[in-house]
């Protein structure tokens, strides 16, 4: 578990290519595992299961990735970032390769599971290397941390969507995405590997590597809890995105298009990817951009029972800028208040709460649609999402005014 020696001959490329790569493996990870978004109902009328098993499905990807950080989150300031990277891509291909020949649920639980497992390994390791490697400009390292990871689960649908067009509608797009992975393997194992940040001493890797719980310092606490708390929120908006709104939103479009399902489900993901590239700033960015999505999220309820495309289009912008915006700061946050050798394993700890979010809410979902149907379940969804959104923007309106006082 000790770093390898510098190896002369290997490829040791530029920092921006460095960076390119760090964020190109965490983006295609989550395109993979979001290409089944649009595949649903092909999946439901092949192999037979409702929309409970949909979320069965989508859930057992969240929950892989919620045990895969507890157990792997850190181990990329053990072994290395190049490492972690190499191990998260192989465990993709095999996600991949279960997901797309599954004939079953079982095997479908089971290929989302890989999936989950490698993108657990690949998050820490990938926001740890983007930070490692601009050490001065920490926002910015932030922000393409949320930029790869939002934009890979953004494009999934779309893609999917898209290679579904193709023979085999169903086994296609993982054919392509792991021959992708295959060939990201290239320069990953090429790569002059930098050395770990906090390696194990000789003998003692095993204790290293076990699961941690990150332990914080008292005054980045309260930091560390609303990122939690508002990527929980944000998630479980964007877990209904990628889960159960292909149904609803086709039912407003009256289409069957995948590429357009794709497309529609990937809005409010897209939004919030580009929202990382958009240099807004002010104290009050964090409660504006929850009382945004909170709004946004009721009006994406309202579009299903006025059947109005152009609201859930521009309801799926806004609930997409506000939490691009609010997560990004909350976020920034706490990776400013982390020291470096505990980053992996303090980022994977706010990821762990947040992924629960795309989880536990949608698995309840899935069960109101059996019982009351999708319209009514989606408004019963809306209304605590935004609740919370306006409860967790007076928790962040109070902690400014406290500092306000504070440093005044």
């Amino acid at each position: 578990m000790r770093p390898s020696p510098v190896v002369r001959g290997r490829w040791n490329p530029s920092v921006p290519v460095r960076l390119a790569l760090a964020g190109t493996v965490i983006f295609t990870l989550l395109v993979g595992a979001n290409l089944a978004t649009p595949l649903y109902p092909l999946l439901q009328a092949r192999i037979g299961f409702d929309a409970v098993g949909v979320t069965i499905a989508f859930s057992a990807y969240v929950l892989a990735l919620v045990g895969g950080l507890v157990l792997f989150g850190h181990w990329s300031d053990h072994i290395g970032r190049r490492a972690a990277l190499v191990l998260a891509v192989v465990v993709g291909l095999a996600g991949g390769l279960v997901f797309g020949t599954a004939d079953s649920l079982p095997q479908l639980v089971a290929g989302r599971g890989l999936q989950g497992l490698a993108v657990a390994i690949g998050t820490g390791a990938s926001a740890a290397a983007l930070r490692d490697l601009m050490p001065s400009k920490p926002e910015w390292a932030s922000r393409f941390t949320l930029l790869s990871s939002s934009g890979g689960v953004a494009a999934g649908p779309v893609v999917g969507g898209l290679l579904s067009l193709l023979p085999r509608h169903t086994q296609a797009p993982f054919v392509v995405h792991s021959v992708i992975l295959g060939l990201l393997l290239i320069p990953l194992l090429l790569l002059d590997a930098r050395p770990a940040i906090n390696p194990a001493p000789a003998g003692q890797g095993r204790n290293y590597l076990r699961p941690r719980v990150p332990a914080l310092a008292r005054a980045a606490r309260g930091t560390f809890w609303l990122a939690a708390a508002t990527g929980f929120v944000s998630f479980a908006v964007f877990g209904f995105c990628l889960s159960l709104a292909p149904g609803y939103f086709a039912n407003i479009m009256h289409a069957d298009s995948r590429p357009l399902i794709g497309l529609l489900a990937a809005v409010t993901l897209a939004c919030s990817a580009l929202s990382q590239l958009l240099s807004l700033r002010g104290r009050w960015l964090v409660p504006a951009g929850l009382a945004l999505l909170g709004v946004s999220v009721l009006l994406i309820a309202a579009a299903g029972a006025l059947e109005s495309p152009v609201l859930l289009v521009l309801a799926s912008i806004s609930a997409g800028l506000g939490q691009g915006a609010a997560f990004r700061v909350v976020f920034n946050d706490v990776a400013a208040a982390v020291e470096p050798a505990r980053h992996a394993q303090v980022i994977s700890a706010v990821y762990i709460v947040t992924y629960l979010g795309s989880a536990l809410p949608v698995l309840g979902l899935g069960m109101a649609v059996k019982v009351w149907g999708l319209q009514a379940s989606v408004t019963g969804f809306a209304i605590p999402i935004a609740v919370a959104c306006a409860v967790l923007a007076a928790v962040a309106c109070r902690r400014i005014r406290r500092a306000a006082v504070v440093s005044s």
